[in-house]
């Protein structure tokens, strides 16, 4: 099977029915791309849109936990964004798929996760009259990001395989439907681009609102 006939089977799909909920005894979980179909993944257009979010929301984040305290978690705007990002892409012309976007995703969401771990941990050092280098707190960042990578996946079997819909995970279920959408097309897509641009007018018009109020 060629890699357009395993697009356009995945397109026609969606998540398994069995995707949210605890499995029976001898039930199997297929997952919407099968282990037998080889689509590209790993690509340079997944890893600059990645980067490129990456570097927006980490950046968004760190400035956000800074300022107050508090930091949010960026999967969801990511994953919107990359569906946006390939979407525009296609329309020049270009393919994508959902291992790509989903690379994509997952690349510009971890930022958010190493520069809430380092805003959180050196500024203490700062308290302490010490002064990390650039370098000191990027290589601490690295280990700190590798560190959690190495600790997953001894526990992936566990906490993703063998506690399969037991465990919700709200807001990776909710990135998995957003990158099935895009693939899908349609009217799926559609509804997705319709509550990213009601969202973004919303804000827009209570932003300006309180911009002005003060």
């Amino acid at each position: 099977m060629d890699k357009n006939n395993q697009n356009s089977d995945s397109a026609a799909r969606s998540l398994p029915e069995n995707a949210h909920r605890p499995l029976k005894d001898g039930e199997t979980y297929l997952p919407y791309v099968p282990a037998t179909a080889t689509p590209d993944e790993f690509t340079i257009k997944a890893l600059f849109f990645g980067v490129l979010f990456g570097v927006l929301f980490g950046a968004a984040n760190a400035y956000l936990g800074l300022r107050a305290g508090l930091t949010i978690s960026t999967s969801i705007p990511v994953a919107v964004m990359t569906v946006a990002a390939f979407g525009a892409l296609r329309s020049l012309g270009g393919s994508a798929n959902i291992l790509e976007a989903n690379l994509a995703q997952t690349v510009g969401s971890s930022s958010s996760s190493v520069a809430s771990g380092v805003i959180f941990t050196l500024p203490a050092l700062f308290l302490w009259g010490l002064e990390p280098s650039i370098l000191q707190m990027t290589s601490l960042a690295m280990a700190g990001g590798l560190l959690g990578v190495l600790f997953m996946i001894p526990l992936r079997r566990y906490l993703i395989q063998r506690e399969h819909g037991k465990l919700p995970y709200p807001e990776g279920t909710a990135c998995a439907h957003v990158l099935v959408a895009n693939e899908a097309g349609g009217g799926n897509a559609r509804n997705v681009f319709i509550g990213l641009g009601a969202g973004a007018f919303y804000k827009m018009l209570t932003g300006w609102a309180a911009v002005l109020a003060s």
